[in-house]
Protein backbone atom coordinates (compact mmCIF):
# COMPACT_ATOMS: atom_id res chain seq x y z
CA UNK A 1 0.00 0.00 0.00
CA UNK A 2 1.62 3.36 -0.89
CA UNK A 3 2.70 5.82 1.72
CA UNK A 4 -0.49 8.24 1.12
CA UNK A 5 -2.97 5.93 1.53
CA UNK A 6 -1.17 4.37 5.17
CA UNK A 7 -1.01 8.29 6.22
CA UNK A 8 -4.64 8.18 5.85
CA UNK A 9 -6.10 9.78 9.35
CA UNK A 10 -9.07 8.40 11.32
CA UNK A 11 -12.13 8.87 9.52
CA UNK A 12 -14.52 10.77 10.87
CA UNK A 13 -16.98 9.11 13.96
CA UNK A 14 -19.99 7.50 12.62
CA UNK A 15 -22.51 10.01 13.84
CA UNK A 16 -20.45 12.83 11.99
CA UNK A 17 -21.64 11.49 8.85
CA UNK A 18 -24.56 10.66 9.68
CA UNK A 19 -25.30 14.44 10.07
CA UNK A 20 -23.63 14.87 6.43
CA UNK A 21 -25.61 12.24 5.00
CA UNK A 22 -29.43 11.25 3.55
CA UNK A 23 -31.64 11.69 0.37
CA UNK A 24 -31.59 15.82 0.13
CA UNK A 25 -27.79 15.56 -0.56
CA UNK A 26 -27.78 12.91 -2.41
CA UNK A 27 -30.71 14.61 -4.76
CA UNK A 28 -29.29 18.01 -4.91
CA UNK A 29 -25.43 16.56 -6.36
CA UNK A 30 -27.47 14.08 -8.55
CA UNK A 31 -29.65 17.10 -10.42
CA UNK A 32 -26.61 19.26 -10.56
CA UNK A 33 -24.32 16.64 -11.97
CA UNK A 34 -27.50 16.02 -14.13
CA UNK A 35 -26.51 19.20 -16.03
CA UNK A 36 -23.30 18.62 -16.99
CA UNK A 37 -23.41 16.18 -19.46
CA UNK A 38 -26.79 17.93 -20.98
CA UNK A 39 -24.63 20.87 -21.73
CA UNK A 40 -22.26 18.56 -24.04
CA UNK A 41 -24.99 15.97 -25.69
CA UNK A 42 -27.72 18.07 -26.11
CA UNK A 43 -25.72 21.07 -28.22
CA UNK A 44 -24.04 18.41 -29.70
CA UNK A 45 -27.84 17.75 -31.70
CA UNK A 46 -28.74 21.43 -32.00
CA UNK A 47 -24.76 22.11 -33.53
CA UNK A 48 -26.38 21.92 -37.26
CA UNK A 49 -28.80 24.49 -36.74
CA UNK A 50 -27.27 26.78 -34.20
CA UNK A 51 -24.32 27.02 -36.40
CA UNK A 52 -26.16 28.33 -39.76
CA UNK A 53 -28.45 30.47 -37.78
CA UNK A 54 -25.37 32.52 -36.50
CA UNK A 55 -23.76 32.01 -39.53
CA UNK A 56 -20.72 30.47 -38.13
CA UNK A 57 -18.30 29.15 -39.73
CA UNK A 58 -16.53 24.94 -38.87
CA UNK A 59 -14.05 26.36 -36.80
CA UNK A 60 -16.20 28.83 -35.12
CA UNK A 61 -18.81 26.24 -34.98
CA UNK A 62 -16.21 23.60 -32.70
CA UNK A 63 -15.18 26.09 -30.33
CA UNK A 64 -19.37 26.01 -28.91
CA UNK A 65 -18.71 22.54 -27.47
CA UNK A 66 -14.30 23.21 -27.37
CA UNK A 67 -14.55 25.97 -25.21
CA UNK A 68 -16.98 24.37 -22.57
CA UNK A 69 -14.43 21.25 -22.30
CA UNK A 70 -11.50 23.57 -21.79
CA UNK A 71 -12.46 25.56 -19.21
CA UNK A 72 -14.16 23.00 -17.65
CA UNK A 73 -10.91 20.48 -17.55
CA UNK A 74 -8.80 23.49 -16.84
CA UNK A 75 -10.35 24.85 -13.79
CA UNK A 76 -11.05 21.39 -11.84
CA UNK A 77 -7.96 21.16 -9.67
CA UNK A 78 -8.71 24.93 -8.91
CA UNK A 79 -12.48 24.10 -7.87
CA UNK A 80 -11.27 20.89 -6.11
CA UNK A 81 -8.81 23.16 -3.83
CA UNK A 82 -11.51 26.08 -3.67
CA UNK A 83 -13.84 23.35 -2.44
CA UNK A 84 -11.78 22.50 0.19
CA UNK A 85 -10.83 25.41 1.19
CA UNK A 86 -13.55 27.68 1.12
CA UNK A 87 -16.24 24.93 1.51
CA UNK A 88 -17.29 22.37 -1.39
CA UNK A 89 -21.29 23.17 -0.68
CA UNK A 90 -20.28 26.90 -1.21
CA UNK A 91 -18.60 26.32 -4.61
CA UNK A 92 -21.55 23.93 -5.70
CA UNK A 93 -23.49 26.32 -5.43
CA UNK A 94 -21.55 29.02 -7.47
CA UNK A 95 -21.05 26.69 -9.86
CA UNK A 96 -24.20 26.09 -10.28
CA UNK A 97 -25.00 29.87 -10.36
CA UNK A 98 -22.71 30.71 -13.02
CA UNK A 99 -23.53 27.45 -14.94
CA UNK A 100 -27.06 28.79 -15.28
CA UNK A 101 -26.29 32.54 -15.85
CA UNK A 102 -24.04 31.17 -18.69
CA UNK A 103 -26.75 29.07 -20.05
CA UNK A 104 -28.82 31.77 -20.14
CA UNK A 105 -26.35 33.82 -22.12
CA UNK A 106 -25.99 31.06 -24.60
CA UNK A 107 -29.74 31.17 -24.89
CA UNK A 108 -30.01 34.67 -25.93
CA UNK A 109 -26.70 34.91 -27.77
CA UNK A 110 -27.03 36.54 -31.76
CA UNK A 111 -23.37 35.75 -32.29
CA UNK A 112 -21.14 33.02 -32.45
CA UNK A 113 -18.16 34.94 -30.49
CA UNK A 114 -21.06 36.06 -27.66
CA UNK A 115 -21.69 32.34 -27.43
CA UNK A 116 -18.67 31.10 -27.42
CA UNK A 117 -17.25 32.91 -24.32
CA UNK A 118 -20.54 31.73 -22.50
CA UNK A 119 -19.76 28.39 -23.33
CA UNK A 120 -16.43 29.26 -22.22
CA UNK A 121 -17.91 30.82 -18.70
CA UNK A 122 -20.22 27.88 -18.45
CA UNK A 123 -17.30 25.05 -17.95
CA UNK A 124 -16.40 27.41 -15.26
CA UNK A 125 -19.37 26.70 -13.46
CA UNK A 126 -19.05 23.02 -14.22
CA UNK A 127 -15.79 22.54 -12.84
CA UNK A 128 -17.52 23.89 -9.53
CA UNK A 129 -20.17 21.40 -10.05
CA UNK A 130 -18.81 18.73 -10.58
CA UNK A 131 -15.70 18.91 -7.82
CA UNK A 132 -17.74 19.52 -5.24
CA UNK A 133 -20.41 17.63 -5.57
CA UNK A 134 -18.32 14.16 -5.76
CA UNK A 135 -16.23 15.38 -2.61
CA UNK A 136 -19.34 15.98 -0.73
CA UNK A 137 -20.75 12.38 -1.42
CA UNK A 138 -17.53 11.25 -0.30
CA UNK A 139 -17.48 13.19 3.03
CA UNK A 140 -21.05 12.42 3.19
CA UNK A 141 -21.24 8.52 3.09
CA UNK A 142 -18.92 5.72 3.66
CA UNK A 143 -18.22 1.52 2.73
CA UNK A 144 -21.23 0.23 0.62
CA UNK A 145 -23.51 3.39 1.23
CA UNK A 146 -20.70 5.38 -0.33
CA UNK A 147 -20.13 2.76 -3.53
CA UNK A 148 -23.87 3.15 -3.88
CA UNK A 149 -24.64 6.75 -3.59
CA UNK A 150 -21.48 6.68 -6.70
CA UNK A 151 -23.86 4.47 -7.92
CA UNK A 152 -26.67 7.06 -7.90
CA UNK A 153 -23.88 10.14 -9.14
CA UNK A 154 -22.87 7.64 -11.71
CA UNK A 155 -26.56 7.18 -13.35
CA UNK A 156 -27.20 11.10 -13.22
CA UNK A 157 -24.27 11.96 -15.36
CA UNK A 158 -26.24 8.45 -17.29
CA UNK A 159 -29.09 10.10 -17.10
CA UNK A 160 -28.03 13.79 -18.38
CA UNK A 161 -25.99 11.58 -21.72
CA UNK A 162 -29.31 9.29 -22.09
CA UNK A 163 -31.77 12.09 -22.14
CA UNK A 164 -29.33 14.75 -23.76
CA UNK A 165 -30.19 13.27 -27.70
CA UNK A 166 -33.61 12.88 -27.67
CA UNK A 167 -34.28 16.28 -25.74
CA UNK A 168 -32.39 17.87 -27.58
CA UNK A 169 -33.04 16.59 -30.59
CA UNK A 170 -36.75 17.01 -29.59
CA UNK A 171 -36.47 20.65 -28.63
CA UNK A 172 -34.76 21.43 -31.48
CA UNK A 173 -37.93 20.65 -33.96
CA UNK A 174 -40.49 21.79 -31.31
CA UNK A 175 -38.68 25.57 -30.89
CA UNK A 176 -35.37 25.80 -31.81
CA UNK A 177 -31.71 25.28 -30.71
CA UNK A 178 -31.85 28.18 -28.29
CA UNK A 179 -34.60 26.08 -26.20
CA UNK A 180 -31.58 23.69 -25.56
CA UNK A 181 -29.71 26.01 -23.00
CA UNK A 182 -32.66 27.13 -21.53
CA UNK A 183 -33.46 23.72 -20.11
CA UNK A 184 -30.38 24.23 -18.38
CA UNK A 185 -31.35 26.94 -16.31
CA UNK A 186 -34.70 25.38 -15.31
CA UNK A 187 -33.28 22.01 -13.85
CA UNK A 188 -30.45 24.35 -12.19
CA UNK A 189 -33.38 25.75 -10.45
CA UNK A 190 -34.58 22.86 -8.69
CA UNK A 191 -30.85 21.60 -7.62
CA UNK A 192 -30.22 24.97 -6.32
CA UNK A 193 -33.20 24.78 -4.21
CA UNK A 194 -32.31 21.77 -2.58
CA UNK A 195 -28.62 22.58 -1.86
CA UNK A 196 -29.27 24.26 1.53
CA UNK A 197 -29.71 20.73 3.22
CA UNK A 198 -26.46 20.11 2.24
CA UNK A 199 -24.54 20.26 5.77
CA UNK A 200 -20.52 21.91 4.92
CA UNK A 201 -17.49 20.12 4.83
CA UNK A 202 -14.21 21.30 3.91
CA UNK A 203 -10.75 20.39 4.67
CA UNK A 204 -9.35 22.33 7.29
CA UNK A 205 -5.41 22.24 6.53
CA UNK A 206 -6.33 23.62 2.59
CA UNK A 207 -5.46 27.51 2.90
CA UNK A 208 -3.92 28.80 -0.25
CA UNK A 209 -4.91 28.49 -3.92
CA UNK A 210 -2.18 27.16 -6.18
CA UNK A 211 -3.31 30.34 -9.16
CA UNK A 212 0.18 29.18 -10.96
CA UNK A 213 -0.83 25.87 -11.15
CA UNK A 214 -4.54 26.54 -12.34
CA UNK A 215 -3.09 29.74 -15.25
CA UNK A 216 -0.29 26.88 -16.69
CA UNK A 217 -2.89 23.96 -16.91
CA UNK A 218 -5.40 25.95 -18.42
CA UNK A 219 -2.88 27.53 -21.15
CA UNK A 220 -1.62 24.38 -21.62
CA UNK A 221 -5.37 22.74 -22.36
CA UNK A 222 -6.33 25.94 -24.45
CA UNK A 223 -2.88 25.26 -27.02
CA UNK A 224 -3.81 21.62 -27.05
CA UNK A 225 -7.63 21.87 -28.03
CA UNK A 226 -6.30 25.21 -30.99
CA UNK A 227 -3.88 22.13 -32.21
CA UNK A 228 -6.48 20.27 -33.08
CA UNK A 229 -8.69 22.42 -34.62
CA UNK A 230 -6.96 23.76 -36.59
CA UNK A 231 -4.61 20.91 -37.65
CA UNK A 232 -8.13 19.91 -39.00
CA UNK A 233 -8.99 23.16 -40.82
CA UNK A 234 -5.71 23.95 -42.13
CA UNK A 235 -3.22 21.04 -42.08
CA UNK A 236 -1.49 19.33 -39.60
CA UNK A 237 2.42 20.49 -40.37
CA UNK A 238 1.41 24.47 -40.71
CA UNK A 239 2.13 27.41 -38.91
CA UNK A 240 -0.47 27.79 -36.75
CA UNK A 241 -0.73 24.13 -35.81
CA UNK A 242 2.57 23.43 -34.95
CA UNK A 243 2.94 27.05 -33.10
CA UNK A 244 -0.38 25.82 -30.51
CA UNK A 245 1.57 22.43 -29.86
CA UNK A 246 4.62 24.25 -29.32
CA UNK A 247 2.72 26.14 -26.81
CA UNK A 248 0.87 23.66 -24.77
CA UNK A 249 4.15 21.85 -24.33
CA UNK A 250 5.87 25.18 -22.83
CA UNK A 251 2.87 25.97 -20.61
CA UNK A 252 2.63 22.01 -19.43
CA UNK A 253 6.58 22.14 -18.98
CA UNK A 254 5.87 25.01 -16.53
CA UNK A 255 2.65 23.57 -15.27
CA UNK A 256 4.84 20.98 -13.65
CA UNK A 257 7.82 23.25 -12.27
CA UNK A 258 5.34 24.65 -10.58
CA UNK A 259 3.60 22.30 -8.86
CA UNK A 260 7.01 21.12 -7.73
CA UNK A 261 7.70 24.34 -6.60
CA UNK A 262 4.31 24.67 -4.27
CA UNK A 263 4.21 23.75 -0.71
CA UNK A 264 0.67 22.94 -1.58
CA UNK A 265 0.02 22.08 -4.97
CA UNK A 266 -3.50 21.58 -6.79
CA UNK A 267 -1.81 18.65 -8.28
CA UNK A 268 -0.29 17.13 -5.96
CA UNK A 269 2.57 15.00 -8.26
CA UNK A 270 3.17 12.82 -5.26
CA UNK A 271 0.64 11.21 -5.76
CA UNK A 272 1.59 9.63 -8.84
CA UNK A 273 4.10 7.30 -7.24
CA UNK A 274 0.84 5.02 -6.69
CA UNK A 275 0.87 2.78 -10.18
CA UNK A 276 -3.07 2.07 -8.75
CA UNK A 277 -3.79 5.88 -8.75
CA UNK A 278 -2.21 6.30 -11.86
CA UNK A 279 -4.46 3.88 -13.97
CA UNK A 280 -7.83 4.93 -11.72
CA UNK A 281 -7.22 8.49 -12.69
CA UNK A 282 -6.37 7.76 -16.50
CA UNK A 283 -9.67 5.42 -16.99
CA UNK A 284 -11.72 8.11 -18.61
CA UNK A 285 -9.58 8.27 -21.07
CA UNK A 286 -10.18 4.22 -22.23
CA UNK A 287 -13.94 4.01 -20.87
CA UNK A 288 -15.37 8.04 -21.49
CA UNK A 289 -13.22 9.15 -24.43
CA UNK A 290 -14.84 7.15 -27.01
CA UNK A 291 -18.32 7.46 -25.43
CA UNK A 292 -17.90 11.10 -26.25
CA UNK A 293 -16.52 10.93 -29.42
CA UNK A 294 -20.00 8.86 -30.36
CA UNK A 295 -22.12 11.71 -28.42
CA UNK A 296 -20.61 14.31 -30.44
CA UNK A 297 -20.25 12.62 -33.74
CA UNK A 298 -22.38 10.24 -34.33
CA UNK A 299 -25.65 13.07 -34.27
CA UNK A 300 -24.32 14.87 -37.07
CA UNK A 301 -23.77 11.49 -39.19
CA UNK A 302 -27.42 10.62 -38.87
CA UNK A 303 -28.35 14.26 -39.34
CA UNK A 304 -26.69 14.85 -42.32
CA UNK A 305 -25.35 12.17 -44.31
CA UNK A 306 -27.81 9.48 -43.00
CA UNK A 307 -30.93 12.15 -43.67
CA UNK A 308 -32.50 11.40 -40.39
CA UNK A 309 -33.72 13.92 -38.59
CA UNK A 310 -32.80 15.67 -34.87
CA UNK A 311 -35.46 13.65 -32.61
CA UNK A 312 -34.37 10.46 -34.72
CA UNK A 313 -30.59 11.03 -34.36
CA UNK A 314 -31.06 11.57 -30.67
CA UNK A 315 -33.07 8.41 -30.47
CA UNK A 316 -30.75 6.39 -32.32
CA UNK A 317 -28.25 6.99 -29.48
CA UNK A 318 -30.49 5.59 -27.14
CA UNK A 319 -28.76 1.73 -26.77
CA UNK A 320 -25.84 3.91 -26.12
CA UNK A 321 -26.91 6.06 -23.56
CA UNK A 322 -29.57 4.15 -21.67
CA UNK A 323 -27.49 1.75 -20.08
CA UNK A 324 -25.30 4.71 -18.96
CA UNK A 325 -28.47 5.63 -17.42
CA UNK A 326 -29.26 2.49 -15.81
CA UNK A 327 -26.00 0.60 -14.97
CA UNK A 328 -24.63 2.83 -12.23
CA UNK A 329 -27.17 2.06 -9.81
CA UNK A 330 -27.46 -1.76 -10.53
CA UNK A 331 -24.14 -2.11 -10.09
CA UNK A 332 -23.48 -0.25 -6.75
CA UNK A 333 -26.32 -2.10 -5.66
CA UNK A 334 -25.66 -5.72 -6.68
CA UNK A 335 -21.86 -6.02 -8.19
CA UNK A 336 -20.41 -3.57 -5.97
CA UNK A 337 -18.49 -5.72 -3.00
CA UNK A 338 -18.87 -9.20 -4.69
CA UNK A 339 -16.69 -8.19 -7.65
CA UNK A 340 -13.53 -6.27 -7.82
CA UNK A 341 -13.15 -3.27 -8.96
CA UNK A 342 -9.83 -3.97 -10.74
CA UNK A 343 -12.13 -6.83 -12.48
CA UNK A 344 -15.01 -4.63 -13.36
CA UNK A 345 -12.97 -1.78 -14.93
CA UNK A 346 -10.84 -4.48 -17.12
CA UNK A 347 -14.59 -5.63 -18.29
CA UNK A 348 -15.89 -2.53 -18.79
CA UNK A 349 -12.99 -1.79 -21.62
CA UNK A 350 -13.21 -4.85 -23.35
CA UNK A 351 -16.26 -4.64 -23.83
CA UNK A 352 -16.06 -0.91 -25.12
CA UNK A 353 -13.32 -2.77 -27.66
CA UNK A 354 -15.90 -4.98 -28.75
CA UNK A 355 -18.43 -2.64 -29.20
CA UNK A 356 -16.05 -0.64 -31.42
CA UNK A 357 -14.94 -3.24 -33.58
CA UNK A 358 -18.60 -4.09 -34.21
CA UNK A 359 -19.26 -0.25 -34.99
CA UNK A 360 -17.93 -0.52 -38.35
CA UNK A 361 -20.89 -2.00 -39.48
CA UNK A 362 -22.02 1.61 -39.72
CA UNK A 363 -23.46 2.75 -42.76
CA UNK A 364 -25.80 6.00 -43.49
CA UNK A 365 -29.90 5.48 -43.74
CA UNK A 366 -29.27 1.61 -42.58
CA UNK A 367 -31.99 0.51 -40.20
CA UNK A 368 -31.81 1.03 -36.72
CA UNK A 369 -31.65 -2.64 -34.99
CA UNK A 370 -28.07 -2.82 -37.49
CA UNK A 371 -26.82 -0.34 -35.06
CA UNK A 372 -28.22 -0.86 -31.93
CA UNK A 373 -26.34 -3.83 -31.45
CA UNK A 374 -23.10 -2.41 -30.99
CA UNK A 375 -24.10 0.50 -29.98
CA UNK A 376 -25.73 -1.40 -26.70
CA UNK A 377 -22.54 -3.44 -26.15
CA UNK A 378 -20.28 -0.15 -25.76
CA UNK A 379 -22.89 1.64 -24.06
CA UNK A 380 -22.32 -1.32 -21.34
CA UNK A 381 -18.84 -1.12 -21.26
CA UNK A 382 -19.44 2.51 -20.41
CA UNK A 383 -22.22 1.96 -17.82
CA UNK A 384 -20.83 -0.33 -15.70
CA UNK A 385 -17.73 1.90 -15.06
CA UNK A 386 -19.61 4.69 -14.44
CA UNK A 387 -19.44 5.66 -10.70
CA UNK A 388 -17.36 2.60 -10.21
CA UNK A 389 -14.21 4.75 -11.46
CA UNK A 390 -15.12 7.98 -9.36
CA UNK A 391 -15.64 5.91 -6.04
CA UNK A 392 -12.23 4.40 -6.36
CA UNK A 393 -10.85 8.01 -7.27
CA UNK A 394 -11.55 9.03 -3.88
CA UNK A 395 -10.98 5.78 -2.11
CA UNK A 396 -7.18 5.68 -2.74
CA UNK A 397 -6.85 9.42 -0.53
CA UNK A 398 -7.79 10.21 2.81
CA UNK A 399 -11.29 11.63 2.51
CA UNK A 400 -10.18 15.37 3.89
CA UNK A 401 -8.04 15.32 0.24
CA UNK A 402 -11.23 14.34 -1.61
CA UNK A 403 -11.12 17.46 -3.12
CA UNK A 404 -8.21 17.39 -4.23
CA UNK A 405 -8.37 13.91 -5.48
CA UNK A 406 -11.77 14.56 -7.49
CA UNK A 407 -10.41 17.47 -8.83
CA UNK A 408 -7.50 15.13 -10.64
CA UNK A 409 -10.12 12.69 -11.64
CA UNK A 410 -12.53 14.59 -13.46
CA UNK A 411 -9.47 17.24 -14.55
CA UNK A 412 -7.97 13.43 -16.33
CA UNK A 413 -12.43 12.96 -17.31
CA UNK A 414 -13.22 16.43 -18.66
CA UNK A 415 -9.55 16.56 -20.34
CA UNK A 416 -10.22 13.41 -21.98
CA UNK A 417 -13.02 14.48 -23.25
CA UNK A 418 -12.10 18.01 -24.72
CA UNK A 419 -9.02 16.18 -26.65
CA UNK A 420 -11.74 13.56 -27.19
CA UNK A 421 -14.16 16.31 -29.13
CA UNK A 422 -11.13 18.45 -30.43
CA UNK A 423 -8.62 15.63 -31.54
CA UNK A 424 -11.85 13.47 -33.21
CA UNK A 425 -13.51 16.63 -35.03
CA UNK A 426 -9.76 17.59 -36.43
CA UNK A 427 -8.93 13.82 -37.48
CA UNK A 428 -12.66 13.10 -39.03
CA UNK A 429 -12.23 16.49 -41.36
CA UNK A 430 -8.34 15.87 -41.86
CA UNK A 431 -9.66 11.51 -42.91
CA UNK A 432 -12.78 12.65 -44.79
CA UNK A 433 -10.91 15.48 -47.07
CA UNK A 434 -7.82 13.09 -47.77
CA UNK A 435 -10.38 10.54 -48.91
CA UNK A 436 -12.53 12.92 -50.80
CA UNK A 437 -9.87 14.33 -52.71
CA UNK A 438 -8.68 10.60 -54.15
CA UNK A 439 -12.34 9.34 -54.13
CA UNK A 440 -13.70 12.77 -56.23
CA UNK A 441 -11.03 14.70 -57.77
CA UNK A 442 -12.79 16.82 -59.32
CA UNK A 443 -13.91 18.25 -55.85
CA UNK A 444 -10.42 18.78 -54.74
CA UNK A 445 -11.23 22.31 -54.51
CA UNK A 446 -14.03 22.05 -52.29
CA UNK A 447 -12.69 18.76 -50.39
CA UNK A 448 -11.66 20.75 -46.79
CA UNK A 449 -15.45 22.54 -46.78
CA UNK A 450 -17.42 19.46 -47.66
CA UNK A 451 -15.28 17.58 -44.70
CA UNK A 452 -15.69 20.35 -42.51
CA UNK A 453 -19.17 20.61 -43.06
CA UNK A 454 -19.92 16.54 -43.07
CA UNK A 455 -18.70 16.25 -39.66
CA UNK A 456 -21.03 18.43 -38.60
CA UNK A 457 -23.64 17.59 -40.50
CA UNK A 458 -24.58 20.76 -42.58
CA UNK A 459 -23.83 20.12 -46.09
CA UNK A 460 -26.88 21.79 -47.71
CA UNK A 461 -25.11 25.31 -48.12
CA UNK A 462 -21.62 24.04 -49.49
CA UNK A 463 -23.77 21.27 -51.83
CA UNK A 464 -25.91 24.43 -53.28
CA UNK A 465 -22.80 26.14 -54.77
CA UNK A 466 -22.26 22.80 -56.89
CA UNK A 467 -23.91 22.20 -60.35
CA UNK A 468 -27.54 21.05 -59.44
CA UNK A 469 -26.17 17.96 -62.07
CA UNK A 470 -23.69 17.11 -59.94
CA UNK A 471 -24.76 17.68 -56.26
CA UNK A 472 -25.89 13.77 -56.21
CA UNK A 473 -22.70 12.65 -57.50
CA UNK A 474 -20.72 15.14 -54.15
CA UNK A 475 -22.87 13.54 -51.60
CA UNK A 476 -22.87 10.21 -52.27
CA UNK A 477 -18.85 10.90 -52.56
CA UNK A 478 -18.87 12.71 -49.40
CA UNK A 479 -21.04 10.17 -47.88
CA UNK A 480 -18.42 7.46 -48.24
CA UNK A 481 -15.72 9.27 -46.94
CA UNK A 482 -16.87 10.21 -43.58
CA UNK A 483 -18.48 6.62 -43.59
CA UNK A 484 -14.95 5.30 -44.12
CA UNK A 485 -13.52 8.17 -41.82
CA UNK A 486 -15.80 7.00 -38.82
CA UNK A 487 -14.87 3.55 -39.89
CA UNK A 488 -10.80 4.37 -39.10
CA UNK A 489 -11.88 5.79 -35.99
CA UNK A 490 -13.94 3.01 -34.40
CA UNK A 491 -10.38 0.89 -35.02
CA UNK A 492 -8.63 3.56 -32.95
CA UNK A 493 -11.05 3.78 -30.30
CA UNK A 494 -11.39 0.02 -30.05
CA UNK A 495 -7.59 -0.23 -29.86
CA UNK A 496 -7.27 2.16 -27.43
CA UNK A 497 -9.62 0.51 -25.32
CA UNK A 498 -7.56 -2.50 -25.26
CA UNK A 499 -4.68 -1.37 -23.67
CA UNK A 500 -6.87 0.34 -20.79
CA UNK A 501 -7.94 -3.13 -20.44
CA UNK A 502 -4.62 -4.47 -20.21
CA UNK A 503 -3.12 -2.01 -18.23
CA UNK A 504 -6.37 -2.27 -15.49
CA UNK A 505 -6.12 -5.60 -15.02
CA UNK A 506 -2.47 -6.09 -14.85
CA UNK A 507 -1.67 -2.47 -12.65
CA UNK A 508 -4.59 -1.55 -10.19
CA UNK A 509 -4.22 -3.25 -6.97
CA UNK A 510 -7.58 -3.59 -4.83
CA UNK A 511 -6.43 -3.56 -1.54
CA UNK A 512 -5.44 0.00 -2.45
CA UNK A 513 -9.05 0.52 -3.02
CA UNK A 514 -10.54 -0.94 0.01
CA UNK A 515 -13.01 2.01 0.49
CA UNK A 516 -14.83 1.74 -2.66
CA UNK A 517 -15.73 -1.88 -1.78
CA UNK A 518 -16.60 -0.99 1.37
Amino acid sequence: MSTQTDARPPAPAPAQRKETSGAPTLIAVALASILLPLAVTAPAVALPDLTVDLGASVAAGQWVQNAYGVTFAACMLAAGSLADRFGRRRILAIGAVVFMSMSAVSALSTSIVLLDIARALQGIGAAGVLTSGAAIMAASFEGRKRTQAFGVLGASFGAGLALGPILGGALVNLAGWRTVFWLNVVVGIVALTLMSKIKESRDPNATTVDWGGLVTFSGSLFFLALAFVEGGASGWLTAPTLGSLAGFVLFMAAFVLVELRVARPMFDLSLFRNPTFVVVVCQPFTITFGFVVLLTFLPPYFNGVGGAGNTMSGALLLPLTLPVFILPLVVGRTVAGRVSSRVLLTASSLLITVGSLWLVVLEPGQPWYEIAGPLLVFGLGVGSAFGAMDNAAVSVVPVERAGMASGIFNTMRIAGESVAIASAGGFLASLTRSDLAERAPELADRAQSLAGEATQGRLDETLAGIAPSQRADALEAVTASLTSSMHIAFFALAALALAGAIVTFLVIKDRELTDATG
